[in-house]
């Protein structure tokens, strides 16, 4: 569903009447949704368990989206498009929950990296189906999948069995997850990631779209092969992590490369497509290489009693960067230009990168 919505980005535009600025806020209210309930749904996954939590959220964000496909004035579709990204949230800690329940941490990086292939594939549907469809109907798309989502979800999760090795050190409480040193610089780290992520999958259609003359369908593309090359890195990060014994190091080495590559993409935005398109697959699937590396390692860090509670604090630090990102960057790119915009996000890697340089595995 969040990734999704950039996809609508011009068909909003011009069905309210939005300016850059508003799509940035309007992007910004999915965000501030999920800040507000991710700590509060994973702790209640660690308390109740993935599956009622899933299939509520799931479905009550289903509402929401088919109400924002109605949605007549900008207020309310802002207040729905928040709502359903409150509602939404409860997968993140959920699903996470239970692959680090099921898996011992020799397989885990695998695991949570196919998990994180959600977005991307997410993504990859959207871009090609939306554009395709009117703006009402796409809501009620998204609205099918997440019920689809929810039905799955109490069918197919179950509470996991005791088999897999206790591995992972488990923290005495809520409280110690909180205190934790390690998982707060994680959290930072990822954050300044985000930064490039948000710049390229929430902006890309609309630069393609004004500013290089594609049309929705054919900018919506670009952005579906970013999500193929994103979800091809989040499945060989994650083995590759396992293979090596580190979240860290992969998450590191994806950090330096989605800076570079996004600051190549920014030198050729007027270059020719058939230079600059390429430039922008490769920096936007790197700049979403890293969340399954991160995510498994939050989970790792606070152990699998508590592993819910430390997925919603590690995405409630993601959200609140999302929230503040994408009316940051229109607000840039409207008072300066494209160039200023993309070059800026791309420093932001670099700078998560000193930031987890303390932390070992």
């Amino acid at each position: 569903m969040i990734i999704g919505l950039p996809v609508l980005a011009p068909a909003l535009r011009d069905a309210h009447s939005l300016s850059l600025v508003e799509i940035g806020v309007l992007l910004d209210a999915l965000w501030i949704g999920t800040l507000l309930t991710l700590l509060p749904w994973g702790v209640l996954a660690d308390r109740v368990g993935e599956r009622l939590v899933l299939a509520t959220g799931l479905g009550v964000c289903a509402a929401a989206l088919v109400g924002a496909g109605y949605a007549e004035g900008f207020g309310s579709l802002l207040l729905l498009v928040g709502l359903a990204g409150a509602a939404g949230a409860s997968v993140n800690a959920a699903s996470g929950r239970a692959v680090m329940q099921w898996f011992p941490a020799s397989e885990r990086g695998l695991a949570l990296g196919v998990r994180q292939t959600a977005i991307p594939v997410g993504g990859f549907i959207s871009a090609l189906v939306l554009p395709a469809l009117g703006l009402r109907s796409a809501f009620v798309f998204l609205a099918v999948l997440c019920a689809a989502g929810a039905a799955f979800g109490l069918a197919a999760i179950h509470d996991p069995s005791r088999a897999a090795a206790d591995d992972v050190l488990e923290p005495r409480g809520l409280g110690a997850t909180l205190r934790a040193h390690r998982l707060w610089l994680l959290c930072g780290g990822s954050s300044l990631y985000l930064v490039a992520q948000l710049a390229v999958v929430s902006f890309l259609v609309l630069f393609l779209h004004d500013e290089r003359g594609l049309s929705d369908g054919e900018a919506a593309a670009v952005l579906a092969a970013v999500q193929v090359v994103a979800a091809a890195l989040r499945i060989g990060g994650g083995r590759w992590s396992d293979r090596i014994g580190s979240r860290l190091r992969p998450l590191r080495i994806v950090g330096i490369g989605s800076a570079v590559t996004l600051a190549l993409a920014t030198a050729a935005l007027s270059a020719p497509l058939v230079v600059l398109l390429p430039a922008f697959v490769l920096a936007g699937g790197l700049s979403m290489a890293w969340n399954g590396l991160s995510f498994t390692a939050a989970a790792e860090i606070a152990g699998r009693t508590r592993s819910g509670a430390a997925l919603g604090m590690q995405q409630s630090a993601l959200a609140a960067a999302g929230a503040i990102v994408p009316p940051a960057f229109a607000a840039v790119v409207a008072a300066t230009s494209w160039r200023v915009g993309f070059g800026i996000a791309a420093l932001f890697p670099l700078a998560g990168v000193q930031l987890l340089r303390p932390l070992r595995s």
